[in-house]
């Protein structure tokens, strides 16, 4: 396997690593915090996802000898992020993705349960995340209404730079964010003296509370979004490339990786669909016997900046909250603008989708349950009403 090893690979599966932590754990950190996890548990739940993608990629890339690349879910932070705090707090959300992570072992091992999971019309499924997304992707916006002087830094670098270099948009993002917090911000007296303490790792156990608010608000939402925006087209991207790997077991080994992450406050692993695109192409190397090097660096990567995530989140926490809102924000442009294009792409299901959307980004919860569930089901109705009319004109 070492002969197999380039400096290609490494350099492939070094920059992977960086844009795939860097371009979204702030969307992760403002969901998790949205449900109710502290300070502390939001970063405790950043490492254990980083951990537990970087070793499902490595275990998954060194068995298979394929480049499976693997990341959190960020539609599935997006999602946790509109759903807002469950009665039961931040305990029942760990109980939620729980369930969540046995629901995609199932999918996976469960070949007819797995179909029908694909069964989901594609048009709806993209329509709840373009819902989910829209709220979010607005905090570029309150920041420049909020403070001019910190939220413009931060948008025109994500504009400048993706005009020249997409890939680079949202770190540039996030380094004028740290420029804006280190020399615009007011930070408290003796706050840098306690993020020296933030440097070791923080691994806080939640005992998950299992509610049914918060497996029809959050588990069943969340386990949709991920296998429907990320392990399905993380699959689709992988054959792409003239790779043919049985996505059954592949969903089943994330499941059980988010699982470990679950108590720790991780939501959910899976597999990546961008990062993917990156160690799978032949920028990762020529060969493409030899790319799965590639992931197994990107890996190692995200375990090394998992044990430093404490560290990376108690200094975002010095900002105010809409300033990092802004950098989720635009990190989710790119995922919002493809769901509302496949969303309404077509014509006979577009009423349908339109419905799955309002409804979802709404925000508006009924009898507990989030509008993510009940755009889902609204949308479903209307399509099968459609359908039906149709069928009884011909």
């Amino acid at each position: 396997m070492l002969k197999d090893f380039s400096i290609q690979s490494l350099f492939m599966g070094c920059l992977t690593a960086f844009v795939g932590f860097a371009s979204s754990f702030a969307v992760v950190f403002h969901g998790l915090q949205v449900v109710g996890a502290t300070d502390a548990q939001a970063a405790s739940g950043l490492t254990a996802l980083s951990v537990a993608m970087g070793l499902c990629a490595i275990v998954l890339s060194m068995v298979t000898r394929l480049p499976i690349s693997i990341a959190w879910s960020t539609p599935g932070a997006a999602l946790l992020a509109s759903a807002g705090a469950i009665e039961g707090g931040f305990p029942a959300a760990v109980g939620a993705f729980f369930v969540c992570g046995i629901l995609i072992v199932i999918a996976g091992l469960f070949r007819p349960f797995g179909r029908a999971v694909a069964s989901i019309p594609a048009p709806l499924a993209n329509a709840m995340l373009a819902g989910v997304l829209l709220g979010l992707c607005f905090a570029p916006v309150k920041a420049i209404a909020f403070n001019p002087a910190f939220g413009l830094p931060i948008v025109l670098a994500w504009i400048v730079v993706g005009s020249f270099k997409r890939l680079w948009a949202v770190p540039a993002a996030l380094a004028a964010f740290a420029l804006v917090l280190a020399f615009g911000v007011k930070i408290p007296d003796g706050a840098f003296a306690s993020l020296e303490h933030s440097l070791l790792p923080t691994a806080e156990f939640v005992k998950p509370v299992f509610t049914l608010a918060g497996i029809v608000s959050i588990a069943l939402p969340l386990f949709i979004v991920t296998m429907a925006s990320q392990n399905i087209p993380g699959i689709a991207v992988l054959k792409v490339h003239d790779y043919d790997p049985k996505p059954g077991p592949l969903f089943a080994v994330t499941g059980v990786f988010s699982l470990l992450a679950v108590p720790f406050g991780g939501h959910a692993v899976n597999l990546a669909a961008i990062t993917a695109a990156m160690c799978a192409g032949q920028d990762a190397h020529a060969d493409p016997r030899r790319r799965y090097w590639a992931a197994i660096v990107a890996g190692i990567g995200y375990v090394i900046l998992g044990l430093l995530a404490s560290a990376v989140t108690a200094f975002v926490a010095l900002a105010p909250p809409v300033l990092i809102e802004a950098v989720a924000g635009l990190a989710l442009v790119g995922a919002l603008s493809n769901s509302a294009l496949n969303a309404f792409q077509q014509p006979e299901s577009r009423e349908a989708a339109a419905i799955t959307f309002l409804v979802t980004a709404s925000g508006v919860s009924f009898g507990g349950v989030s509008g993510a569930f009940w755009g889902l089901i609204a949308g479903g109705l209307m399509l099968a009403l459609s359908r039906g009319v149709q069928m009884l004109k011909k």
